[in-house]
C-alpha cells in the first residue's frame, strides 16, 4: 500500500511497510463489518507480503520501505504486528501470528533505550538509533508511542507470554507520565494539529487499561484537551483523521464504560468528518478521504489511512459495528 496517493500528480508514493499493516487492519475489519470474502483474501495477500516479502529474516525487523531498507521505526512495526495479529485471528494462519512475535520480540529488544524510552528510529542494518528532532514528534520518544505498544499486550493475549505484558505496562508508565508535556508543544497551531494526530495515538493506546480509574481519568481529560485544541485550530487547518480519531475514541471509551458519550460533540465531530470524502470520477479519488482542508482548500492528498479511520469511526457512530479493541485500525 503506498503512504497516499496525490490527486494533482496523479501518482501514488512508494509502497510503506507501516500503511501496509494499517491496510491489513482495514482489509479485516471491512470483512467484518461486512461479510464480503474479498476483503479477507486482499487482507491475506497484504499480510502474505509483510510476512514473506517484507520481513527482514536476517535483522528479525520491519522496513521503513523495503527499496531501499534503511531504517525501522518502533512506531510502524507495532502497527504492523497489530496488523498481521488481525490477519492471524481472521484467517487462523499461524505463519502471521508468528511474524508478529517476531517482530514484536525485535521491538523489546532493539528500541528500548538505557534511558529507559523508545528510540523512535533505527537504522539497517546496524540497527543503531537516528538522531532525534524535539521539533518533529516523529523523530522524538513520547507518549504516542503507546498505541504502537499496544501491540505488546495483542501479542501477550495471542501467545500467553508475560513479557509481552510487561514491555507494554512499562510504556504504559512511561507515557503517563509525560503525557501532559506532549499539547500544544510547538508554537506554530499547524504544527498543533499535527501534534493532536499523535496525542490521538496515546489515547488509544490506552484502552487495554480503560477501565482502570487511572487510565480512565486520563481518557477523560484527554478528550477534552483533544477536543477543545481541534476546535481552536480547525478553522485554519484541519485533520481528518483527527476528527476520525477523536470520534473513535469517544466511542470505545463509552463502550468500556470509562468516559460517557457527549452525544453533541461527537455528533458535531461526525459531520465535519463527513465533509472530507471525495466525490470523483476518477477511482483512485472516489470515496477516499482528503487528508485535510487549510484555509477553506482542500490539500492534494488521499490518504489511506486516513480513509480507514474515517470509515470505521463514521461506521461505529452509525451504529453498524460495536466498538472492539482488536479491530481498531
Amino acid at each position: 500500500m503506498a503512504r497516499y496517493y496525490r490527486t494533482d500528480l496523479q501518482r501514488n508514493q512508494a509502497v510503506s511497510t507501516e500503511i501496509t499493516g494499517y491496510a491489513v487492519s482495514t482489509l479485516v475489519y471491512l470483512h467484518a463489518l461486512s461479510g464480503d470474502a474479498q476483503f479477507l483474501d486482499r487482507a491475506a495477500a497484504a499480510a502474505d507480503f509483510l510476512a514473506d516479502t517484507a520481513w527482514d529474516a536476517a535483522s528479525q525487523t520491519m522496513p521503513f520501505e523495503t527499496e531501499p531498507a534503511a531504517f525501522t521505526y518502533f512506531f510502524d512495526c507495532g502497527i504492523i504486528v497489530r496488523g498481521l495479529l488481525s490477519a492471524w485471528r481472521a484467517t487462523g494462519r499461524d505463519s502471521f501470528r508468528d511474524i508478529a512475535a517476531a517482530l514484536g520480540s525485535s521491538m523489546a529488544r532493539d528500541f528500548l533505550s538505557p534511558d529507559g524510552d523508545l528510540h523512535p528510529i533505527l537504522s539497517l542494518p546496524g540497527k543503531s538509533p537516528q538522531p532525534r528532532d524535539a521539533a518533529r514528534w516523529s523523530r522524538s520518544a513520547g507518549c504516542y508511542q503507546l498505541k504502537a505498544a499496544m501491540a505488546w499486550f495483542d501479542l501477550a493475549e495471542a501467545t500467553g507470554r508475560v513479557e509481552y505484558r510487561a514491555a507494554y505496562d512499562h510504556a504504559l508508565e512511561r507515557a503517563l507520565l509525560d503525557y501532559t508535556e506532549f499539547l500544544p508543544g510547538h508554537p506554530d497551531p499547524l504544527k498543533v494539529m499535527d501534534r493532536l494526530h499523535a496525542f490521538s495515538y496515546f489515547l488509544e493506546g490506552l484502552l487495554p487499561r480503560a477501565t482502570d480509574s487511572i487510565c480512565a481519568r486520563t481518557l477523560d481529560d484527554g478528550i477534552r484537551r483533544l477536543a477543545q485544541f481541534l476546535r481552536d485550530i480547525a478553522p485554519r487547518f484541519e485533520r481528518s483523521d483527527v476528527y476520525a480519531q477523536l470520534l473513535r475514541i469517544r466511542l470505545h471509551a463509552a463502550s468500556a464504560s470509562a468516559v460517557p458519550l457527549d452525544h453533541a460533540a461527537a455528533q458535531w465531530e461526525a459531520a465535519h468528518l463527513s465533509e472530507f470524502q471525495a466525490v470523483s470520477g476518477d477511482p483512485r479519488v472516489h470515496g477516499g478521504f482528503y487528508f485535510g482542508r487549510r484555509d477553506g482548500a482542500w490539500l492534494p492528498y488521499v490518504n489511506p489511512v486516513s480513509t480507514a479511520f474515517a470509515l470505521q469511526a463514521l461506521a461505529l457512530w452509525n451504529g453498524e459495528i460495536q466498538p472492539h479493541r482488536h479491530l481498531l485500525i
